[in-house]
Parts: structure tokens; C-alpha cells; sequence
């Protein structure tokens, strides 16, 4: 069962969330997404020389959660997004984790950004950062998966289920849903059973990350109890566990690329949108530390509710 349908269930009584991604208590805080923006969602994809370049305004084109709202103050608004991703991407000679940055543009404009500047005791030098997907921190998230920073940037956070709705048509089937910024196309929940071949059943694929065993260690710099998913650091890669690697992807024929690609897949457990890069990311994701955007504190991820929060990579304007 995808997570889109399960979101619907869950609405209309039908079903409890218990063995999903994430817990029946986190999926009642998501603010249900059944506005409708006024401002038009703007986006344009071309193909110029190498270079796959994705402009947009940064608004959705599907309904979206209230904003401003308790746990997220900020209004959507319009952005200049100019993004340029490797039309041919070329696997790089080690995996590159992603470090404060989009991790990739989404095929209507909206970024796709993961992570969080929420840490334990709000030490920005702690190991110990929080996942937004967890529940452990109110973000002020839509159903989804997304929210808004104070520039006005709404972005996602995990699997955009309106748009994965959209571009899916409500079947299990295997959806591109936006680029990387090292150029690898993105897919929604579904592949092949057999990457290598596009004839084989199209399951769910599952990630290779597991929560640790055990607890954390102990000291006043450590959060104590039990790994369960609040952490980036309480998952562990698992080699073979699950259907995709490290890097939350794998080599296989898709629709859009039947002679074969490297390919990320957004998936219902964590990394949700994947957290290393199996190529070289294009700078324009960079997050450019020597403008003050749109605080003080210019490489800042997510904090919503004290106005500092992770803003975009900063675009060229269009």
C-alpha cells in the first residue's frame, strides 16, 4: 500500500498508520493539505548544451496545508529559482553526503531539502540532529511532507504525496518525480522487482537504513535513551538490507531511460529523500555563505519557530 493511499485511509477512519513510516500520532500533527494557492506555479525545464536548467517560482501546483500555522509561521511566496543539474551525470569517484543543501528540485519547481538545523539542546556542533520526519520536533508540516521557510520558500522534506499523486495517477507505477543535483533522476516509492528488466513486477522499493540497536551512549551531550528514529545518527547503513544503496539509489532501466541510469528513489522510511549524492552536485545547489539569506545565519537549515531558518540555495534570478 503506497503512503498516498494510506494518508487517505487513515483520514476516513479506515485504517490505523501502525507499521507504517512513521507513527499514527505523527501523521495526525500533518496539517491536511486542501488549500489552494492563488499565486500560479511557474516552472520551465530545457535542455541547453549539457546542462539539464530547471527555473521556477517555487510554488506548488496542488493543494497544500495552511500556512501560516502553529508549529510553521511563515507564508508561502513566490521565489527565482535557477537550477542547473548534469544532463549526463557521471558516477563520482566516492559517494558525497549532502551538508546543508537541496538535494534536489522536484518536477514542478519545489525544492526537495531533508534536513533540519533542529539539534539537541540547539548545539549547532552536536552529532546530534534531529529528523523531521521523526515527530520529535514540530515543524509545522502539511501532509506533504513539506513546509515553509521565513523567505517564504516552500519546500519538501519526504515524498510529496499530492504531486506524487498527480504524476502517478493514483497507481503503483514507477513515477519520475524531479532531478538531483548531480543530475540522476528521482523516482517515487516504485521500480522493478529486476532492475534490469522493465518487463518484471513493480514492487515498493525499501531503503538499506536501519535504526541502530540499543541505546545512546550516555554524557551530558547526548540525548540518552533508545535509538528510534529522532536522530539522523540513530540510522545505520545496512549493506543489501533493502532494495537501494548508501546513497538511496540503484542502476536499473526506468521509462524515461530504457537503456539503464543511476536512479534515487523517495522512500516511505528513512532517508525518505536520500541524504548522499552518487555524483557530483551542480553548485547552483550550493547554499552561499558570504550573503546573509535570509538571516544572520546564512547556512541555516529549518527552524521555524524562531525565525532562522534552512532558506533555499540562493538562485540566479530569471
Amino acid at each position: 500500500m503506497t503512503l498516498t493511499k494510506a494518508f487517505f485511509l487513515f483520514t476516513y477512519g479506515l485504517l490505523p498508520l501502525a507499521g507504517l513510516a512513521h507513527s499514527g500520532e505523527f501523521h495526525l500533527n500533518l496539517i491536511p493539505a486542501r488549500q489552494t494557492l492563488e499565486i500560479a506555479p511557474l516552472c520551465k525545464i530545457e535542455i541547453e548544451g549539457d546542462k539539464r536548467i530547471i527555473k521556477s517560482n517555487g510554488i506548488p501546483d496542488h493543494e497544500v496545508g495552511r500556512f501560516p500555522n502553529r508549529g510553521n509561521p511563515n507564508g508561502i511566496q513566490a521565489q527565482n529559482y535557477h537550477y542547473e543539474v548534469a544532463l549526463k551525470p557521471q558516477v563520482a569517484r566516492e559517494a558525497v553526503v549532502l551538508v546543508r543543501q537541496p538535494f534536489g528540485i522536484a518536477l514542478n519547481g519545489v525544492l526537495l531539502d531533508p534536513g533540519t538545523a533542529e539539534f539537541f539542546q540547539r548545539d549547532r556542533n552536536s552529532k546530534w540532529n534531529y529528523e523531521a520526519l521523526s515527530g520529535a520536533v514540530k515543524l509545522g508540516l502539511d501532509q506533504n511532507h513539506a513546509h515553509v521557510q521565513p523567505n517564504g520558500a516552500y519546500h519538501y522534506h519526504g515524498l510529496p504525496s499530492k504531486l506524487f499523486e498527480m504524476l502517478s495517477g493514483g497507481e503503483q507505477v514507477m513515477t519520475l518525480i524531479g532531478w538531483a543535483a548531480d543530475g540522476f533522476p528521482i523516482y517515487g516509492l516504485y521500480g522493478t522487482k529486476d532492475p534490469l528488466d522493465a518487463g518484471s513486477e513493480i514492487v515498493e522499493l525499501k531503503s538499506s537504513y536501519q535504526i541502530k540497536a540499543g541505546s545512546r551512549p550516555t554524557g551530558s551531550d547526548s540525548p540518552k535513551g533508545d535509538y528510534d528514529g529522532s536522530f539522523t545518527i540513530d540510522y545505520e547503513y545496512v549493506a543489501s538490507s533493502g532494495d537501494l544503496d548508501e546513497c538511496g539509489g540503484r542502476f536499473g532501466v526506468t521509462p524515461e531511460f530504457t537503456q539503464g541510469t543511476y536512479y534515487y528513489v523517495l522512500t516511505e522510511d528513512f532517508p525518505f529523500i536520500p541524504r548522499m549524492f552518487k555524483g557530483e552536485p551542480d553548485p547552483s545547489f550550493e547554499r552561499r555563505r558570504h550573503r546573509r539569506w535570509p538571516y544572520e545565519d546564512s547556512d541555516d537549515q529549518d527552524h521555524p519557530n524562531r525565525g532562522s531558518s534552512r532558506g533555499p540555495a540562493h538562485p540566479r534570478i530569471f
